[in-house]
C-alpha cells in the first residue's frame, strides 16, 4: 500500500489489505513455508508498522495473525 495520505486506515480485521502490503513490502522473500514460520511477535511489529495501518497492539490476538498469514498466502500464491 502506498503512503497515500487519502488512502483508507487499515484496521486488524482487514487481513487481504495487509496481505497485500505485507506482499508488497517483502514480495517473493517469503514464500508459503516461510510465511508459516513467521513469529506472531514478528508479524506483529510489521503490520503495525505499515502505512495507513490504524490498528493497535492492544487490538491484536492470534487469530487476527493466523487470518493475516493465510492471506498472506494466498496473495503469494496469486502472484506466482
Amino acid at each position: 500500500m502506498t503512503d497515500d495520505k487519502f488512502a483508507l486506515p487499515i484496521h486488524w480485521n482487514d487481513y487481504e489489505d495487509i496481505a497485500m502490503s505485507l506482499y508488497e513490502k517483502f514480495g517473493d522473500d517469503f514464500g508459503e513455508s516461510k510465511i508459516y514460520r513467521i513469529r506472531f511477535t514478528d508479524l506483529l511489529e510489521w503490520v503495525l508498522s505499515l502505512p495507513n495501518f490504524a490498528g493497535t497492539r492492544e487490538e491484536s490476538n492470534e487469530g487476527h495473525l493466523e487470518q493475516i498469514q493465510s492471506a498472506w498466502v494466498y496473495e503469494w500464491r496469486d502472484n506466482q
